[in-house]
């Protein structure tokens, strides 16, 4: 199992994570997600460690703790919950409708008649 750290600093690296949290043990990984567009941290990471003896002492020192400016947030992490799909969504009807209803083709034929 892992543990999710949230209210990241966005100038913190995954060595400065592994040396937070090695204080309470070993860990194994650190995982600190990223922005496809832009690169920048998302703001949270994931650590495991060795034992759950360790994640447990580490959960219980760091949760509110202040670092680099901001009060973290630990607990234990959640599996990640599945996105529908667009096929396993049904389609919503939106209400639009063309022509003049709604004054959508009145609005274009005053438009056209300026130029």
């Amino acid at each position: 199992m892992s543990i999710y750290v949230g209210n990241l600093s966005f100038k913190v690296t995954e060595a400065d994570l592994t040396a937070v949290f090695a204080e309470y043990g070993s860990v194994k990984r650190v995982q600190i997600p990223t922005d496809r567009e832009t690169g920048r941290i998302r703001g949270f990471g994931f650590v495991e460690m060795s034992s759950e003896a360790e994640e447990q002492a580490a959960i219980a020192a760091l949760d509110g703790a202040e670092w680099m400016g901001r009060d973290l947030k630990v607990n234990k992490a959640r599996p990640r919950e599945e996105r529908p799909t667009e096929d396993s969504v049904p389609l919503r009807r939106t209400g639009f409708r063309s022509g003049n209803a709604n004054g959508g083709g009145e609005r274009r034929r005053r438009f056209q008649s300026r130029y």
